[in-house]
């Protein structure tokens, strides 16, 4: 049987990080930073094979200093990762150590230096600097809901309410927030999204952080020496808290109940399900311009009346629609069912199958475990003397998950992605999604476990509506996409 020369680099990553005693455990970011950071630590004499945008595996090998165990991440699950010390050091965006700082200030997360790279900055956006907030609380959208809640406490905000997002913040104001907060590598990028910043929260450089007992503990001299032996000869110092100066008046703004107006509010996801959504509504006989949007508008227009439609992320589609910001929504039965999980008496429900998106959410672990199926998996967990730790982007179904299986004690790890690189070091047993099971098989995972399938559905609301124009609009769309599904 052929072995393909991806498997072999995989095995040899896998055995050298387990069969060696690593003095120190470094985790490095994918994403953004990982281009400069390769530079960096190429400069720095580490001489790692195969740290760039091709990697085949997360775990690498420095030919300099062979006795480090380096693992790659998404950028915001470091700090954490640090943190909790399963890492002595690393190396992400300082945006991502303060969200974490700001809830947690006495983690054990040490701030070492400013990488000089990786520029931009956190800021605070609105569509006027004269906030109206509705019905008197100002809502605040952010992927960063720690320094959200911190900056509305900074502003002196009477009432207001933070929605945590995944992402695509710009598409929130004025409709579903007041306020957001995102990521930028300059201010003036705001306004193409018809925004004004509101003030600056953290730059966006790159930093090493350490774990502060590793420090007292270990020997860090020669690692940290090489990295910062070879960084810009100026590197600016960055600020701990760059609050806004700006003085912003909140003023109540007096609506009417969305849920009783005409319009028909839409989100349709971003990303790769984009090209399904759209074969499927013009099956339906509705158009819908400039979506994708090489542009990146998120605000596309359709032929139908009486509709507005917004491009966001599909993992908060469900938490919009439950909170009245949309009447309809596409998403993936697997966020519908993590946020169910999460508020079992959610106003939200699922419409319609939209029959493509198929992937099985599946409980994972590493190859190495002689464990075949969850009742092997329950026996070992009974036989262990720690916690289960459980890694998932689906913490309430791996919540969930864990406790009807009865794994006894457990930790759920939230993850952003590439979760695959948690096992085994960084977690025993992982609730990931898949469509053929190929990329757990190139990680030397396996799966033991379907939890369940999910395809993309239409959800809406549960609250009746008493608008009868409104309903009947909604009914309308419904049964055109039914029988756009219909007819294949």
């Amino acid at each position: 049987m052929a072995v393909s020369l991806q498997w072999i680099v995989l095995k040899r990553c896998w055995i050298y990080w387990g069969a060696t005693e690593m003095s120190l455990r470094i985790a490095l970011p994918k994403g953004r930073l990982l281009a400069d950071t390769a530079a960096l630590l190429k400069r720095a004499g580490w001489d790692i094979d195969g740290y760039d945008v091709k990697m085949r595996c997360y775990r690498l090998k420095s030919e300099k200093y062979s006795d480090i165990g380096i693992k790659v991440f998404q950028e915001k699950d470091i700090p954490i990762q640090v943190a909790v010390g399963n890492y002595d050091l690393g190396i992400c965006g300082l945006d991502w150590v303060e969200e974490l700082l700001v809830k947690y200030p006495s983690s054990d997360v040490v701030k070492i230096t400013d990488l000089g790279y990786g520029e931009g900055a956190l800021y605070a956006a609105t569509r006027s600097e004269k906030v109206k907030a509705e019905k008197g609380v100002t809502r605040i959208a952010s992927e960063y809901p720690n320094l959200a809640e911190s900056f509305a406490e900074q502003l002196r905000l009477k009432r207001f309410s933070i929605f945590p997002l995944w992402g695509a913040a710009e598409a929130y104001p004025p409709e579903n927030a007041e306020l957001i907060i995102l990521s930028r590598r300059e201010k003036k990028e705001l306004e193409k999204y018809g925004l004004v910043s509101a003030g600056k929260l953290v730059e966006l450089k790159a930093y090493l952080i350490a774990n502060k007992d590793s420090l007292r503990k270990k020997d860090m001299t020669r690692i940290l020496s090489s990295i910062t032996d070879n960084l810009p000869s100026l590197v600016q110092e960055i600020a701990e808290s760059a609050y806004p100066s700006v003085k912003m008046e909140v003023t109540e703004k007096r609506i009417v109940n969305r849920a009783d107006d005409d319009k028909v509010r839409i989100a349709l996801p971003d990303g790769h399900q984009q090209s399904h959504v759209c074969r499927i509504f013009e099956q339906a006989g509705i158009r819908v311009d400039d979506y994708p949007s090489a542009a990146g508008n998120r605000r596309p227009v359709s032929n139908l009346e009486g509709v507005s439609i917004k491009v966001i992320r599909p993992q908060d589609m469900p938490l919009q629609v439950a909170n009245n910001n949309f009447d309809l929504a596409i998403t993936g039965r697997d966020w519908l069912t993590e946020h169910k999980y999460q508020f079992p008496s959610s106003p939200v429900k699922e419409l319609l199958d939209l029959k493509y998106g198929k992937v099985r959410l599946v409980a994972v672990i590493s190859r190495e475990v002689p464990a075949e199926n969850i009742a092997d998996w329950q026996k070992l967990c009974q036989k262990r003397k720690t916690a289960c730790r459980v890694a998932s982007e689906y913490t309430n179904i791996a919540d969930h998950y864990a406790r009807t299986n009865r794994l006894g004690r457990y930790r759920i790890i939230p993850t952003w992605g590439a979760t695959e690189a948690f096992l085994p070091e960084d977690a025993d047993l992982l609730i990931e999604n898949t469509e053929t099971g190929g990329t757990i098989a190139r990680h030397n995972l396996k799966i033991i476990d379907t939890l369940f399938e999910s395809t993309a559905c239409l959800i809406g609301g549960t609250k009746k509506i008493s608008n009868r124009m409104k309903k009947e609009k909604i009914e309308k769309i419904i049964k055109a996409l039914e029988s756009a599904v219909k007819a294949g």
